[in-house]
């Protein structure tokens, strides 16, 4: 008996199921309803159809954790490669069902291209949701940064320059008790100074040095009604950015915590100089995970991370092109290690050097040294073992070449 195929087409409200016999032939079709009485129902039916595998777009999430925790195989399938598939398939319109119809056959055809997808420890997945939702949360934090930026550019320029970064918990304290220039007017250095103790500045400027800071600003002329309104906008944005940099700061505590709790965290966190670093170390771990077999060649592991450029070719013509489908989280950073990593490693150094010699831009350089990276990564990684600059064969030829 050939094996049986399905896919499944994911949606909010209702998941559509496509099951093909081992021929390509169409055994059934079933909506499924996000429930779970419909997701009981889905495995079920998986169960009782004897399919070996399902096809899904999605890498993660609720449904595909109840498939694995199930044991049934899941092969996720880039929306890119689904894409590029419909077209083999498509004689008509476009039905309800014809997608998870498409991851269906690709199941049953295309497996010399895909993968099913390998599971992940669940202090790694959960290591992943928090480095994740963090990351979600600085892209909301950086927006709402900008807009009080502009705001203080348009009507208290001062603010603005009086400390480093304007979403700090001492800027948006100085913000939340002296939203306009109005509200500073009689601020002097004792006040300031006074304000400074109280919200532990760590800074090097001394109150006279900040003052003048916000004094030396353009002073914008504005009527009264603008300037109130431009007062309470910036109040609304320090309301809403404290208990974000806050929540911000508690996750990236508790990310600490869990990756040194973790089996491989010695792995990543030993890549880096700075104790700051560890969002980027316990993002490392995250996405690239803690199942070896999922990447049996540091080949695959450049390639998800996007450091590995795409062969395209035409004719006789071939070039190297960017790698756009790939984990962005993991190309991210490893980016932020390669582009630290060059001010103090000489081997890292080097590469990057070398790189740019060759005409290549920034980014394309801080690539070339990522996919280097990986190269250590992976080899660290697949013999439970610590970065040890002692035993970088590579650094150490550098180191005596300059020596």
């Amino acid at each position: 008996m050939q094996e049986r195929t399905a896919g499944l087409d994911l949606a909010s409200e209702e998941h559509r199921l496509v099951v093909v016999e081992g021929d390509g032939k169409e055994r059934e079709q079933q909506r499924i309803p996000h429930s779970e009485e419909g997701i009981v129902a889905l495995i079920r039916c998986l169960r009782t159809s004897n399919v070996s595998r399902v096809a899904i777009e999605q890498p993660n999430g609720l449904v595909v954790d109840r498939l694995l925790d199930a044991g049934i195989a899941v092969v996720p399938v880039h929306p890119n490669q689904l894409a590029a598939a419909r077209g083999r398939y498509r004689t008509g319109g476009k039905s309800d069902s014809f997608d998870a119809y498409v991851l269906a056959e690709l199941a049953r055809t295309d497996m010399h291209r895909l993968r099913p997808l390998e599971p992940d420890s669940d202090e790694t997945k959960a290591l992943r949701a928090l480095t994740r939702a963090r990351e979600d949360l600085v892209e909301q934090r950086v927006a709402l940064a900008n807009q009080l930026r502009a705001q203080l550019d348009a009507f208290w320029p001062g603010a603005r320059q009086i400390f480093f970064d304007v979403d700090s918990p001492i800027a948006l304290a100085f913000l939340e008790r002296y939203p306009s220039p109005t509200d500073a007017h009689g601020l002097g250095e004792k006040r300031l100074a006074g304000f400074l103790a109280r919200n532990g500045y760590s800074g090097r400027r001394s109150p006279t040095q900040l003052l003048e800071r916000i004094r030396s600003a353009p002073q914008p002329r504005l009527g009264e009604t603008e300037r109130e309104a431009r007062r309470a906008v910036v109040l609304a944005l320090v309301a809403a950015l404290k208990p974000l940099v806050e929540q911000i700061r508690l996750l990236t505590s508790e990310i600490a915590g869990a990756l040194r709790a973790h089996n491989d965290g010695n792995i990543f966190l030993s890549l880096f100089r700075d104790p700051k670093s560890v969002v980027t170390a316990a993002e490392l771990l995250a996405e690239i995970g803690d199942n070896r077999a999922r990447h049996p060649a540091s080949a695959s592991l450049e390639a998800i991370a996007g450091q590995a450029p795409v062969a395209v070719q035409s004719g006789k013509k071939k070039v190297a092109c960017f790698r756009w489908a790939c984990n962005k989280n993991l190309r991210d950073a490893v980016g932020v290690l390669a582009d630290s990593s060059r001010h103090h490693n000489p081997w890292a150094a080097d590469i990057y050097q070398r790189a740019r010699a060759r005409g290549h831009d920034h980014p394309h350089a801080i690539r070339i040294l990522g996919r280097a990276w990986l190269r250590v990564i992976w080899r660290l990684w697949q013999d439970h073992t610590t970065y040890d600059p002692n035993r970088h064969g590579s650094l150490k030829r550098v180191l005596t070449t300059e020596g």
